[in-house]
Parts: structure tokens; sequence; C-alpha cells
């Protein structure tokens, strides 16, 4: 069985350890800890990797944040994995930093990287992993907070976070996305 697990960010070094790059931290992590590395190909940064018998089809997507759905669905129709086993994960402000949230599906909440993978799918009925940023900003400055880097005590905490977040993603490509949400859902 294969899985296409996405983790949205946005390229270039000046973004590598802001909020919104979480899902392309997750994926990074998750390499450092099972030695497997990404390559550019077309549309993102890919990887795969086998666990427990599955195929897992890592990107994170070259297009920026907001044309995301391009790679998503250019790599569930190359690779031919279903949209039941396709997993975003993405940051969201609307959950205290460091919780978690999967779901089956969804609206983008106001988040664009998953409104555009809503748009090219034509359909919202695909799991994401979204993981909290909180939302300690003032009225007009949400751009720069999402673009902006963790504070020290968050950096402090992240290693944690991101390895419980790198546990979930395997609980729902070896357990199925119930079984992760009982887990992982706080």
């Amino acid at each position: 069985m294969k899985f296409l697990i996405v983790g949205l960010g946005n390229i270039g070094p000046e973004y590598a350890l802001t909020r919104h790059n979480a899902g392309f931290m997750v994926l990074d992590r998750m390499a450092a800890q099972h030695g497997f590395s990404f390559s550019m190909t077309r549309l993102a940064y890919t990887a795969k990797w086998s666990y427990k018998g599955k195929q897992l089809f890592f990107i994170k997507p070259t297009t920026y944040m907001n044309l995301s759905g391009k790679a998503v669905q250019y790599y569930l129709k190359s690779e031919n994995i279903p949209v039941e086993n396709l997993l975003v994960i993405t940051d969201d402000k609307d959950l205290p930093f460091g919780k978690l949230r999967m779901k089956p599906k969804g609206s983008a909440g106001g988040h664009n990287g998953l409104r555009h993978i809503d748009e090219v799918l034509a359909t919202q009925e695909y799991a994401r992993l979204r993981f909290g940023i909180g939302n300690n900003y003032s009225k007009g400055r949400q751009v720069d907070y999402v673009l902006g880097q963790f504070p020290d005590d968050e950096l402090d905490q992240l290693p944690t976070v991101l390895d419980k977040t790198t546990d979930a993603v395997l609980s729902f490509c070896t357990m199925g996305i119930q079984q992760a949400m009982n887990n992982f859902n706080q």
C-alpha cells in the first residue's frame, strides 16, 4: 500500500525555521530519524521510504505554499496513490503551539495551501494533520507571525513536538486515520 505524505512550507533558507514551515520540518525530522533523504524533482523535493510493508512517498512542494495543489495532484497521479492515502501536514494558528489535530477531511480553515489543494483536487476528502503554532500576534500581524521564527521557549520544545508529529504520521499509515486520531488528537 502506498501513501503520499505532504509537508507544506515555503522554499528558501529565509523560511527554514518559520512557523509556516512546520510541514517541511516534520518531514525533515522523519528523514533524519529514519535515514532517508530528499531530492529535487518535478514540483517538489521528494523521498521514498518503506515502513512496515507500506510505501511512503514524501513531498515538500517547491511551488510555494499557495500553489501546493499542483505538486500534490501531480504526485498522486504519477505515483498512482488514492486520495484516501494522502496526508497533508500543515501549520495551524488556531491551535496552541505543539497541539496536533488530525482529521479525515475538512475545510481549508483559512490556510491558503490547503485551499489550493482543495481547488486542484476538487475535494476536501483527504486527511490533514494540523500542527499548532499558536496565535500570539496583534491584529493585522498574522503574516508576520506565521512567517516569523519560533521563539526560544518554543524552539526548546520543538524536537519533542516534531517527534510526536512523526509518530502521528506513521500511525496514520499503519493503523489508519481513526486510530491515529484517537492516539494523537489532544
